[in-house]
């Protein structure tokens, strides 16, 4: 019992806050050794035990893991067969665990768990005993990596033999986690930004070299981008394919054009995914480029700066939405001819939020939807997408059909009152997979609960 209290202790005392803990639809891998203590009846000595776990988050609360664990025991000189006294013996245990996790996201995650399996102890003699097992006990996860944890468990292990045996199981070892949802805690406070310093060997700048100003025969003319993403993605949001069009248009008109593509990401998450995510947000713009206006690929770069340079206070939704962005630095072009000022274009848009688990529309987005209505009246060529969303509760599945239902809903609206051909209409469901806010607070889940729509703008004449 003292070694179960001052594991608990050593837990306790390594609790700081930084990384998150458990995070949905992970797989885990736990080896673990300790010591199981058999009941006084089964005249046993206390060995140690060794073993694995195999984990599945279910959700950041709830997972089940599958245990199997070995002791090479002994029995006890007070064994009341006298043919079997100072015995060795091995005893294997298989059982699957229900767990609960306290506090997932912190870096110290208590637990509960329960389960059941069977027991089976093999005698030197060649006698063998299966016995049905119940267990329940708990333990704490110290995470000192995003996926690695430090683990201490306790188990009151109940078999049942010709009576109710009593034993205990108590462990420490390591779990790793694979795959599932990246954690979702926000950075609690911004840092100051650090003070101006002077580098020593500082980078060439990507900034390009300045064209000559424009004289009287030739004009100088200049293009750029700024686009953000959702979180945890790097695919350009449909809205923003006009805005990547610009750039795509403007650097085959001007094929001596270069262009640096910035990608930037909030503050959530460590700095090595950051960076990464960073990094295939800025070459999902020079793809796009590349392959819808064939821009060659010498002409553009990709740079990925993570959570570093924010240009909006990450402690807020909009503030961190604002920083898992796109910029890019863009050669400017000097010509002999004045291009033509852009047509003048006329656009929608549709945004709207529903309750928990509906999909009726709030009599207060009527008026919304129904000026999407007018303007697909009046302009019989344009056609609408609409995107429907849901936070995180729930299963995959039931999401995925309610973000349909929600978008289905909108079309159906539209269909009935406005009479749009149902050809030009129509609805996806994107379930969870494409979050404006993060899903931990009351607000952000009601931020995704939503519709966007993807509507045709018109050239007005």
């Amino acid at each position: 019992m003292k070694k179960i209290v001052t594991s608990m202790i050593i837990f306790m005392a390594l609790s700081t806050t930084g990384f998150a803990g458990e995070r949905p639809q992970a797989l885990s891998v736990s080896p673990f050794l300790g010591g199981y203590t058999y009941d006084g009846t089964q005249h046993m000595l206390t060995r140690p035990v060794y073993g694995l776990r195999l984990g599945y988050d279910i959700t950041e609360n709830w997972a089940t893991e599958g245990v199997f664990d070995y002791v090479a025991g002994e029995t006890t000189g007070k064994y009341p067969d006298v043919t079997r006294r100072h015995q060795d013996l091995n005893a294997y245990s298989y059982r699957l665990d229900l767990l609960y996790n306290f506090m997932p996201r912190e870096t110290l995650v208590p637990y509960l768990a329960v389960g059941g399996g069977v027991t089976t102890i093999e005698y030197r003699d060649d006698h063998e005993n299966t016995d049905a097992t119940f267990n329940f006990g708990g333990g704490l996860k110290y995470f000192i990596a995003d996926s690695i944890a430090l683990r201490g468990d306790v188990r009151h292990v109940l078999a049942f033999d010709t009576h109710t045996l009593n034993n205990w199981e108590y462990t420490v070892g390591l779990s790793f986690l694979f795959g599932g949802e990246k954690p979702e805690t926000p950075i609690a406070k911004t840092p100051e930004p650090p003070a101006p310093a002077v580098e020593a060997a500082p980078e060439a700048p990507l900034e390009p070299i300045p064209a000559a100003e424009p004289t009287p025969e030739r004009m100088k003319y200049c293009v750029s981008l700024d686009i953000e993403f959702d979180i945890n993605k790097a695919d350009i949001r449909p809205q923003y394919h006009d805005e990547v069009a610009k750039v795509g248009n403007f650097m085959k008109k001007y094929p001596t054009t270069t262009a640096v593509i910035e990608g930037y990401t909030d503050e959530v998450g460590s700095d090595d995914y950051n960076m990464q995510l960073s990094q295939r947000r800025a070459e999902s713009v020079v793809k796009f480029l590349v392959e819808s206006f064939g821009i060659d690929p010498s002409r553009l770069s990709a740079k990925g700066y993570g959570k570093t340079k924010p240009v909006a206070d990450n402690s807020t939704d909009a503030g961190r939405q604002k920083n898992r962005r796109i910029n890019a630095i863009i050669d400017c072009a000097l010509d002999v001819k004045e291009l033509a000022p852009p047509p003048e274009r006329l656009c929608m848009t549709l945004k709207m939020e529903f309750d928990t688990d509906s999909a009726e529309i709030k009599p207060r987005y009527y008026d919304e939807v129904n000026k999407v209505g007018e303007y697909m009246k009046n302009y019989p060529t344009t056609t609408a997408v609409i995107e429907g969303h849901t936070d995180n509760i729930g299963s995959s599945e039931h999401n995925r059909k309610l973000s349909l239902q929600r978008a289905e809903n909108v079309v159906k609206y539209l269909e009935g009152k406005f009479g749009i051909e149902p050809s030009r209409l129509s609805a996806k469901g994107y379930g969870s997979t494409r979050r404006i806010a993060y899903n931990n607070t009351p607000e952000g889940r009601q931020k995704n609960r939503r519709i966007n729509a993807v509507i045709d703008c018109v050239i007005k004449k």
